[in-house]
């Protein structure tokens, strides 16, 4: 089963997790080899993907969010071989539950969202409380 966008349920979930401060969204993403735009236009799924990043960028920033961290995934060390492959992965910061909810309310975002189901074959999603990090390895302060 692909994963594109939340479901009603978990969103519903989402925003009753409501609390004061920022939170990062952790994304993976595999691209599709093609793009599947509905009009048929060719662009590879890491090309659309960077249409929708481009011009959903400026609402993004313009709502207090910044990328905080950015990798590519090179090997599965611990999980599945055979699945869960990503072509990228980030961690993306909102300075509230509500600044991320204005982004997917933003007519300029929902439109740029077309390259994104265009160009993604699966995805997941995990918000995050973020936490000082402790002076060893996997503590918090």
């Amino acid at each position: 089963m692909n994963y594109l966008d939340p479901t009603k349920e978990t969103f519903v979930a989402f925003r009753a997790l409501d609390r004061e401060g920022p939170i990062h969204m952790l994304n993976l993403v595999k691209f599709r080899a093609k793009a599947a735009y509905p009009d048929g236009r060719a662009a590879s799924g890491a090309e659309a993907y960077r249409a929708y990043a481009r011009e959903s960028g400026p609402v993004f920033r313009r709502l207090g969010g910044r990328q905080v961290w950015l990798g590519e995934p090179e090997l599965m060390l611990i999980g599945p071989q055979d699945a869960e492959q990503w072509d990228i992965a980030f961690i993306a910061e909102y300075p509230s539950v509500a600044a991320f909810v204005e982004m997917l309310r933003d007519p300029v975002y929902r439109e740029a969202v077309k390259h994104r189901q265009a160009g993604v074959e699966d995805s997941r999603l995990l918000r995050l409380k973020p936490g000082a990090p402790g002076a060893g390895f996997g503590e918090t302060a």
